[in-house]
């Protein structure tokens, strides 16, 4: 046995819940730590730890990214009315994700893990669609009013300096809900600066689309900035590699995506990015388990992370001693890419052809085994040689990449 890869700097690691916290021990234990002498600095956001440190692990965790510039997170709970009542919570939290991409600003890329033996529900698709999630504001750090009467309501807005803005709902005549957003220059001034790059790095057009005719101030504030940026920034860059940068309305957007042959990135806001790479990725690859999800922030900081949610499902069946057949391909992606930025940042060449090797791994045990977990297998097409469960599934991509390391 080789002596395992040495890490000079820790990764932040981040782990959650239910059946993605079981496979996230599972893909330490069996993918990583035999190979890599794993440093990470470890923080537990599980439910009932944000809830016993009032949320404050998560803000540690954050903190902790932009220490070490490097981070990888698992699957957790955003808990609602019935999450709180399972977990005996003290209060509904808000969503670590919500919190984490806060702080460190920056704009989340999801793209498909694009198998051969998968084909795109959408038979235009030929190549992989990247979008390009703005990770901060929207309705994530929007606040919220439910009102029993009728009445009136108005956003004011007080400087520093004193000024004050006020602009007022229409009237309300009877009871009904109301919610507030809000965003910065500076960070829509990041993200579109960061989807261009992404766009040059890798040589794609770049599509950003808002409903600016409708939300006249808030979208349209987005379009002015990316497009202001891309005049004064990256219009000849993207000249010269003969790449183009396209505003459309989202909805106009949408229609051109599905009819497109793929290829490009997707900017979009957070609410819509949060809603569209969910939706590319089960259209391409048929299950969120086979997408990557990595923010890179204005000031360099990384987090790799699973884009789907627990699993709450299968994790109830696990606990009854089932066995269960959960996807952990997104999971192991998450540390692949997070393990390849530590590596790039730190000159590390063996990490980094460690992370590559391991993601060939994966998709050897699809591709060329045929060995495949139950949400892929459902939607491959034959011949599949087996349907295994998770833990299965994880021991055949080690056996592929003992040979990739030629152990």
């Amino acid at each position: 046995m080789k002596s395992k890869i040495s890490m000079d700097k820790p990764v932040v690691e981040m782990d959650g819940d239910e059946m993605t916290r079981v496979l996230w021990a599972w893909v330490k234990e069996k993918l990583l730590m035999p190979y890599v002498d794993l440093k990470t600095e470890y923080y537990d956001l599980h439910v009932l730890n944000r809830d016993k440190t009032n949320d404050q692990v998560t803000f540690q965790a954050a903190e902790a990214v932009k220490k070490w510039g490097v981070g990888v997170k698992c699957a957790t709970i955003t808990p609602n009315a019935e999450r709180v009542k399972e977990f005996n919570l003290k209060k509904e939290w808000p969503s670590p994700n919500g919190t984490i991409r806060k702080i460190l600003d920056g704009t989340v890329f999801r793209a498909p893990i694009t198998v051969k033996s998968i084909q795109p529900a959408v038979r235009f698709w030929k190549k992989p669609i990247v979008v390009a999630r703005h990770a901060f504001g929207d309705i994530y750090d929007g606040i919220g009013i439910r009102f029993e009467e009728p009445g009136s309501a108005e956003i004011v807005y007080k400087s520093e300096k004193g000024n004050e803005k006020k602009v007022s709902y229409p009237k309300f005549s009877g009871p009904g809900v109301l919610q507030g957003v809000y965003n910065l220059d500076k960070s829509i001034e990041g993200f579109a600066r960061a989807t261009f790059k992404y766009a040059i790095m890798n040589k794609m057009d770049l599509w950003f689309a808002t409903k600016d005719t409708i939300s006249k101030v808030y979208d349209a504030r987005f379009k002015e900035i990316f497009n202001t940026i891309f005049e004064k920034e990256f219009k000849e860059e993207f000249k010269k590699l003969n790449i183009n940068y396209n505003y459309y309305l989202i909805d106009d957007a949408v229609a051109r995506v599905v009819r497109s042959e793929g290829g490009f990135v997707w900017a979009c806001k957070n609410y819509d990015g949060d809603v569209f790479s969910d939706f590319v990725s089960t259209a391409y690859v048929g299950t969120l388990a086979l997408m990557t999800s990595e923010l890179f922030s204005p000031e360099g900081y990384y987090l790799s992370e699973a884009a789907h949610g627990t699993v709450q499902r299968h994790y109830y069946r696990y606990l009854k001693g089932e066995k269960v057949s959960t996807n952990p391909t997104a999971l192991i992606y998450a540390w692949t890419r997070g393990l390849k930025r530590r590596g790039e940042i730190d000159g590390n060449k063996d990490l980094v052809n460690f992370s590559l090797k391991l993601e060939e791994a994966v998709i050897k045990t699809i591709e060329d085994d045929r060995i495949m977990t139950q949400d892929v297998a459902n939607l491959a097409e034959p011949p599949i040689k087996a349907v295994v469960t998770s833990e299965e599934f994880i021991d055949a991509i080690k056996k592929n990449l003992e040979k990739l390391l030629k152990l």
